[in-house]
């Protein structure tokens, strides 16, 4: 009889030497949704063009995802697959603040997610797992930590209530911040769309990611407020943050991945972005994820880290 090792979640960064990840699952997706079944901007224009990607080419880039994760002797564990269900985007189904693992409180469309996680929850010591009340509404691609920071994208109750991609609301913040009380919170409101892919901005990690120990990415477009972005750019320095275009937040470039402080999983597309990783000293494994965008995410937003160095 083999014996369930006990999982230890320990997140206190960004880009902490990677030791443990849930990965989604790109197997049995489901195919092309409906367009009344998507439920977010980009999904909904890939679908209207007819150009969402195949099983076959979003299985192959997360399989390559998995091949760079593992090159650096990183554990990759996996959700219980589900068929017919599109499990790629692991991010958001919970997340980790130093010891405590948080399962998120997701939108309803992504319920059916969850118990794919369920075994790997279990694995972990009962008291250091959360569930997050069910007025606080917060996805995993919200919330960034850096430093003593806990930085949480979200939307006032208006949009929330508006918009199926007002993921996190204003409660999530006050939450964290009451659970945490160690930790500085951040709430960074973000422009949201369900029609326009260019105008949404559906989590944090979809316009801002530390990367290295003092740097960051950033799309000043996303962010609804002047104070937020002002803050951003005191905590990291001017000098020390890469400005997205437009053109380069609509493609995401901020939602790459740090397996270290040193090394990143990049989309090949993001040229410039690579050039300054590599400028600054990172070495960027670079593959093709262009597929897998297609669907409203890239490599944060299909992991899910359990534990970081």
């Amino acid at each position: 009889m083999s014996i369930r090792k006990t999982l230890i979640p320990k997140i206190n960064s960004e880009t902490g030497t990677l030791k443990q990840v849930v990965l989604g699952l790109a197997e049995d997706f489901g195919g092309t949704p409906k367009i009344d079944d998507c439920f977010d901007p980009s999904s909904k224009y890939y679908v209207n063009n007819n150009l969402y990607p195949t099983q076959k080419n979003i299985s192959k880039e997360v399989n390559d995802f998995h091949n760079v994760l593992t090159k650096y002797h990183v554990e990759v564990l996996r959700p219980k697959n589900i068929i017919g269900i599109n499990q790629v985007f692991a991010r958001d189904l919970g997340f980790v603040i130093e010891d405590t693992f948080l399962i998120s409180n997701i939108i309803k469309d992504r319920q059916h997610e969850l118990p794919a996680i369920a075994d790997i929850i279990s694995r972990i010591k009962q008291n250091r797992v959360f569930q997050i009340p069910s007025d606080v509404l917060i996805e995993g691609g919200d919330v960034i930590i850096f430093k003593n920071h806990i930085l949480i994208g979200y939307s006032n109750s208006k949009e929330v209530n508006k918009f199926k991609v007002a993921r996190t609301n204003s409660k999530a913040v006050s939450f964290i911040a009451e659970s945490f009380p160690q930790k500085k919170v951040i709430g960074l409101e973000l422009y949201k769309s369900d029609e326009n892919k260019d105008e949404n901005t559906l989590h944090l990690d979809c316009c801002f990611q530390p990367v290295s120990t003092d740097k960051a990415i950033i799309a000043t477009d996303a962010f609804k407020n002047k104070s937020d972005i002002d803050y951003l750019e005191n905590l990291f320095g001017k000098q020390n943050l890469f400005y997205l275009s437009n053109t380069e937040k609509n493609m995401m470039n901020s939602n790459i991945f740090s397996i270290s402080p040193k090394i990143v999983v990049s989309d090949l597309r993001f040229e410039r972005l690579n050039n300054w990783l590599l400028e600054i000293g990172l070495k960027v494994e670079a593959i093709k994820y262009e597929e897998v965008a297609k669907m409203g995410g890239l490599f944060r937003c299909s992991t899910l880290p359990l534990i970081r160095n």
